[in-house]
Formats: structure tokens, sequence, C-alpha cells
């Protein structure tokens, strides 16, 4: 804290020391209708000097120069001001190829008011019948972002389940591997999270959307919307550093390519170096993107866009709780830094992929929109890690003091290829406005030839063969060892003594491998036909889908012993929003998700192996199958600046597989009948003040167990899910006619209430509020940004996730990063 205040007292000295500038005063107005526009952004061109305009359309702005003035549906103007008050024009900006995201955003706000994945089209995101949770760039780079985790905690409704890139999406936790990525699915990304350098917004669209997309979860979908092309120059260089020897470098570069601005070009990069507050767990990751959209005329686009990721890391399976009494034992009587890693462990995941977009409007009326993604994905792991379970004495009693371990080596690689393409039919019958979409969708998931995995698990027996569980009744074939008074069977791989911790390096030598396997090739593969309709009578806007899916699994394909199995559903989607004013949209909605089990199991070795001992398929069972009951509103305030969202929902599912949480048989899994979660959502996102910006978020969510193979559990509240949570950021910039002009201060709090743990429901891991600060500050006449965040300001302990007591996930300890951002 005394640090902080002597930075601020420091800011405070600068700003006060500097001498008064020429002030340049004016008013931005719409072109066509004459009316003020509040919240322009009005920039002195090549610097950092700058400010938005009032809910008057008003402006002050010390210095000197030419003008840039921006704002979200307007052409960016340049004005050389000639007097010190200036009134601005800004023409409307209409994009008639509007079918795919191919130019990027150049609002710079909290708020983004429309979107295209939704609907395939762009739709302002107040006349789609479904809650969508939007986190820009800036409210990312504000709070110092670096992977997705840091963005999806502003969301209502979001929870993280684990360290891992796994979250609660309403009450509903998530199957699926990865995210969409611009309206694309991909794999992966499970144990290491994406970086976010690359990001334009994250987008979090609630319930199952699988009459949008292919096989989603339903609790909602996190769309991560790339950064795209602008056709005005803007380039940035930062430089990021803090707690846990964190570095990071990143470039963003943007701009036309030739003087018509017919081509664009767009490079994103970023190199992470990061430890951890967790005993041996480090990563490295690099980010590589560039795209380029060519504007072949006013009918034609291209958009081609590539993303390189390198990460390489250390699985993190949490902190251990070593005799612990059920509800009773403190979660810090081990620390949370505990990690039963070995220093030697890695985690080694590289991705490739290249979109393709190509839009045509054949006329007014009809347009077509073709998008090609391809993603190959290689996976090398080696790590030792508990089984969830104790050593065992030569009775079969748990030993509380020691973890039972056991060590994997792994490599996979995989292969995804999708295809969307569609045509779009604009046009009017008498009252009735029409955009109707017709398309075709493919996504194709191969796990290609030579993926493999080596283990070492279980008991030695005297002679010298391994078997995966111990049996009490045959105790004198085993091998045996004393430790503390005790007799034990001897492990494959040694126990990790948790009253003693010693994090050795693996020798490989010291295990005998009793489980090898290689993996065998696979193809999960779906095709949709689809057709959509948003219809607007009046103050009606109604929107209707029906997508048609066949799905196939194929395990050993190609071989002569290849088993497929096939699933085929109808999904429809409704919702009717109603204007009823300019301020106020209400909606309702109704939609049916679809997925396949090989999809839901897919954070297992591969989508065949069920229950680790047979070439089954999970797709032999029945598809889970989900549907969403919603109702909302969507609400501006203060002349557009401020937009509030809320929903009712409920959403079901049922058809469940689960982990059966069974120490000698890790893989495999049981089915749960049925979950319900019902809830309350709202999101607030805009301005106070022209100078003041906020993002804040509730959400109360009734989650629980409606069928089940235990009867005791029904009724019973689902896993990983807090019944309430909220989020808050703000950031406050001091006017240019202040004397603290150029200081910036913001503030955060995140609540989570307690949590049951997934596959132990004797304890809790408590609710916790942490609080957030940072400082701004932008040097007079300068294009350098100063940013100091300090996260978790009052150093709470505090644990955003649980599996059981070997398995608990504590948050990070108070931390800071700084970073300087010069554009140019």
């Amino acid at each position: 804290m005394i640090f902080i205040k002597q930075l601020l007292f420091s800011f405070c000295f600068l700003v006060f020391a500097e001498a008064s500038a020429q002030q340049i005063k004016g008013q931005v107005k719409d072109a066509d209708t004459n009316i003020p526009i509040p919240g322009a952004t009005v920039q002195i061109k090549n610097t950092q000097q700058g400010t938005v305009t009032d809910f008057e359309g008003n402006f002050r702005l010390n210095g000197s120069g030419s003008l840039e003035i921006s704002y979200l549906g307007y052409k960016t103007a340049t004005v050389n001001p000639d007097s010190t008050f200036v009134t601005i024009y800004l023409k409307a900006e209409n994009f008639a190829l509007d079918a795919v995201e191919l130019v990027g955003r150049k609002a710079q706000t909290y708020t983004s008011d429309y979107s295209f994945s939704a609907t395939r089209t762009s739709t302002l995101n107040k006349d789609i019948p479904q809650a969508i949770s939007t986190v820009t760039k800036e409210l990312i780079d504000e709070q110092q972002g670096i992977q997705l985790a840091d963005a999806v905690k502003n969301v209502s409704g979001v929870s993280p389940s684990s360290f891992y890139n796994q979250y609660s999406i309403r009450g509903i936790s998530q199957n699926e591997e990865g995210q969409l990525i611009n309206g694309m699915r991909t794999r992966q990304f499970y144990f290491l999270q994406p970086l976010l350098a690359n990001v334009e917004r994250v987008e979090v669209i609630k319930g199952p959307a699988s009459a949008t997309f292919s096989s989603v979860d339903p609790g909602g979908s996190i769309n991560l919307v790339t950064k795209k092309p602008l056709d005005v120059e803007r380039n940035e260089v930062k430089f990021t550093t803090g707690s846990f020897s964190t570095i990071m470098a990143a470039v963003d570069f943007t701009g036309p390519l030739n003087e018509d601005k017919t081509l664009l070009y767009r490079f994103n990069g970023a190199y992470v170096e990061a430890n951890s507050y967790r005993d041996n767990v480090n990563n490295t990751s690099l980010l590589l993107s560039p795209s380029f959209t060519y504007l072949a005329s006013e009918k034609t686009a291209i958009n081609v866009e590539l993303i390189y990721s390198d990460m390489k890391g250390k699985l993190d399976r949490g902190q251990p709780i070593f005799g612990a009494e059920a509800g009773v034992t403190d979660l810090n009587s081990t620390p949370i830094s505990l990690n039963l890693g070995a220093p030697n462990d890695f985690f080694n995941s590289k991705q490739f992929i290249i979109t393709g977009n190509l839009t045509h409007q054949f006329t007014d009326q009809i347009g077509f929109t073709t998008t090609y993604m391809k993603q190959t994905w290689k996976e090398d792991l080696q790590e030792r890690r508990t089984t969830n379970g104790f050593g065992v004495d030569i009775d079969n009693n748990p030993v509380s003091t020691l973890a039972a371990m056991r060590f994997i080596h792994r490599q996979q690689s995989w292969s995804v290829d999708n295809v969307n393409s569609y045509f779009n039919f604009d046009f009017n019958t008498g009252a009735f406005k029409h955009k109707l979409l017709v398309g075709y969708d493919l996504h194709s998931w191969a796990k290609l030839e030579g993926g493999g995995q080596n283990q070492a698990r279980g008991y030695l027996l005297n002679d010298g063969s391994v078997t995966n569980a111990f049996d009490p009744a045959n105790a004198a074939a085993y091998q045996t060892y004393s430790y503390e008074g005790m007799i034990l069977p001897r492990p494959n791989v040694p126990h990790y003594n948790l009253e003693d911790p010693n994090n050795t390096l693996n020798n490989l030598t010291d295990y005998n491998f009793n489980g090898r396997s290689a993996f065998p090739t696979a193809l999960t593969e779906t095709h949709a036909a689809y057709l959509q309709e948003q219809l607007t009578y009046k103050r009606f806007h109604l929107l209707f889908s029906l997508r048609q899916e066949w799905f196939r699994d194929v395990t050993n394909r190609g071989e002569v012993d290849e088993i497929s199995f096939t699933n085929r559903a109808l999904l429809p989607r409704i919702g009717l929003t109603y204007t009823v004013n300019d301020q106020i949209n209400v909606y309702g909605t109704y939609l049916e998700g679809f997925q396949p089990q090989s999809n839901t199991v897919t954070i297992m070795s591969n989508t065949a192996n069920f229950y680790g001992s047979t070439d089954d398929s999970a797709s032999r069972f029945k598809p889970l199958e989900s549907d969403l009951k919603e109702v909302g509103a969507k609400i501006t305030l203060l002349k557009n600046k401020l937009h509030i969202n809320t929903a009712l929902f409920e959403i079901n599912q049922k058809n469940l597989l689960l982990n059966a949480n069974v120490p000698s048989a890790p893989d495999s899994l049981v089915t749960r009948g049925a979950e319900r979660s019902r809830g309350f959502e709202m999101d607030v996102t805009g301005y106070l003040l022209p100078n003041w910006q906020v993002y804040a978020s509730f959400s109360y969510n009734d989650a629980k167990i409606i069928e089940d193979n235990d009867p005791a559990l029904i009724g019973a509240r689902k896993q990983n899910t807090p019944i309430t949570t909220a989020t808050l950021w703000t950031r406050y910039n001091f006017l240019s006619t202040s004397k603290l002009h150029g200081l910036g201060i913001g503030v955060g709090a995140q609540h989570s209430g307690d949590k049951v743990p997934t596959y132990d429901r004797s304890f809790k891991t408590p609710a916790y509020t942490l609080l957030d600060l940072a400082v701004y500050f932008t040097p007079k006449n300068s294009n350098i940004q100063l940013n100091l965040a300090v996260k978790n300001l009052t150093d709470k302990t505090y644990w955003v996730g649980a599996q059981n007591y070997l398995r608990l996930f504590p948050g990070a300890p108070r931390n800071f990063l700084a970073t300087a951002t010069y554009r140019f």
C-alpha cells in the first residue's frame, strides 16, 4: 500500500507541475440529423492526448494538432481546427458486406453493440432474443488480462472450476474442449488457457446454441472474436512485467497497404514467460497472428487469417489436503503453493489455424458467404499426478498422509476442419421485413495415427509384475515396505508423503509401465443444414431457425475392426423481441441443444477409449439433450451510453456422462439422469459520465440434480457452481480541464459464493470477495501509457474450485502487473 501511495503522489506531482497548454473546444454531431453524439472519441492524431464527448456532444482538449474523431457506426473523421471551437460532423457508415466480420472494430469502449456469431449476420445485440455478454479488448487491457480467465471473470453466470480452461456457465459445467473462434469450433486449450493478444472481444452466448453452432455446451458458448484489419493506421507495442517473474511483450500493427484502402492488414504477436505462486509450475507461450482483408469491390471481400500458438507449461493438478475430516478440516492446513507434480513434468501444446472468408453480394437482396477453418493441434505430456486417492496399508485402510500417485506420458495430434456456407436474402413483403438464411455446416474432428500413452500405476507383485489395484485377500502376493510402524503394499509409483513434501525429478527407469496403449484413429463428423428467418414487423422482431444435424463417430477408421455410430437431431429455435420504446427491448426465447456423447468426454485420451479398456464409443449412449427457456430486457439509458441487460432463465439437460471417481479405474464413467439450472442475470456496461466507464454483473443461480442413479443426490446442489456471483470494474479519467489530466484510476471487485466440489460433497470451498486497483498515467504530449494493476489487493486466500481434498484450486495471492504501452 505504501508503494501505491508513493506512486499516486508522484503522478500528482508530475501533473501539477505541467504548464498550461492550448485548449481546443468543440462539439461532435450526426451529419444527417444534426443531433449531438455523446461518447465519441476525440484524439490528437499520433498522440495519446484524447477525450470523449459529454452527453451534449461537447469536448475540451489540451494540445494542438490534427484531431481524429471516431464513434461506432460512423466513419472516422480527421480535422485541422483553425479556431479554439470547432464543430465536427460524423457521417453514418453503412456496411454493405455485413454477413461476416471482415473489418475490425474502431470503437474503444467496454460496450460492443453488435454480434455476428449469434445469428451469422451483423445484428444489434438489443434485437437478439438471447443473453450475450461481451468483454472488449479495452476492458481486457485495462485489467491487464493475459489469458481467457482474465476476461470471462467479468461475465455474469461464468465461474471457473479449476486452473484449467474449464468453466461453469449458468450452473452447467463445460463438456467441450476449446472455444469458438469467430463462430467456428476449435479443439483443445483445455489444460492451458489461450492468450488474448489477438482477441478483439470475448462473447459468451448464453444457453445451448446448438441451433447455430455444432455441438455446444448447454450452459453457453465462449466465442473469441479476433482482431481484424482496420482501414486506419494503428500501431501498438506493449511490455509487461510483474509478480511470479511474469514477462510479456506484445505487438498490434494494422492499417491499409494501398492508397485506396482496399487491401488491409493486421499483425498481432505476443510472447509470455511466467512462473507461479504454485510450486514447480511455469508457462511459456508464443502467439503469432497475421490477417489480411481484400475489399475487391463493393460487392466482394476476402479475409485470410492465421493463428500460430506454441505453449509450453505444466499441468497443475491442485493443492492436496491430507488427514481431512469431512467438513471440518481447514483448507489452509497445507500451503496453497503445495503441488505434487515433479519439476521435470511438462505439457507442450502446439496449434496452427488458418481461416478464409469470402463474401459476395449478388444483388442488394441476395448475398453469399463461405468460411473455411483448418486447425491442427499436437500434444506432448509428461506428468506425475495423484490418482485422487490415498495409499493403503496391508489391510486396505487408507493412509491419509500418503497420496497415491501415477505417471503418464502421452502424445497425440488432431486435425479439425470447419466449413460454414450460406445464402442470405433480404426482402420485404408488405410491412414485413425478412432476413432469411439458408446454409450448410461441416465440423470434422480427426484423431490422427501415431498417438499413444504410457502409464505407470498400481502396485508391485512379488514376481515383478504390476496390478492396477490392491487386493487385501491376496496380500501375500504383493511386495511390501514399512512406513511409520505400518506395513504397506509397495506402489509402482512411490506415494507422495504429504507430511514431508519432496518434489524429486521423475526417473522413468524407476517405473514399471503397465499401461501402454496406442490410440486408435478416430473421426467425429457433423453435417448440418439450417434455415433461419429474422422477421421484423413494426416493433416486433422474430427469430426462428431449424437445424438438422447428422453426426457420425468412427473408431479405428479404415481398419478391419472399424466401429461406427450415428446420431441425428432436428433442433428448433424461436425468439421474439418487442421494442417498447427507443430505450427498452423485451424478449422471450426457446431453443434446444444436442451433444453426442463423444463430444462430452473429450478430455479423456480419446473418444473411443470408453472405460479405458475397450475400443467402444461413448456415442453408443443417448446424446446429451438440453433446452433453454429465457425472458429478458435490454435497456439503454443516459442517451444510449449505459446498457443494462437482464435475463430470467431455465436450462434443463439430461443423459449426462460423468467421471465415476473410482481410483482404480480413473477413466470410468457414470450416467446422471438430469439437471436443471434456473436463475437471474444482469450485466451493466457503458458510461456513467463521459470520462467514467463501468462494467458490472450479477447472477443468481439455483442449479440442482433432478435425476440420478444415487437417490441421495436427487435435489442436491450442482457441483462447482456458486449460487451468487457479482463483479464490478470502473475507470475514471480526469478531464482535460483538470490539473490531474493524464491520470486515470481503475477499481474492481469480484464476488463468488461457496461451491460444492466435483467429487466430494463433504465440504465446500468458501465464498470470497476480491478487490483490484489500477492506476493509469499518460504523460502530456506523449504516445505512452503506463498502467500499474494490483490484483487481490487485500491478499485474500480463496479457492476458485475443487474436485476433492486432494485437488483444491487456490487463487493467486496479492500480485501486480506493470505495463508500458506505446502507440504510434
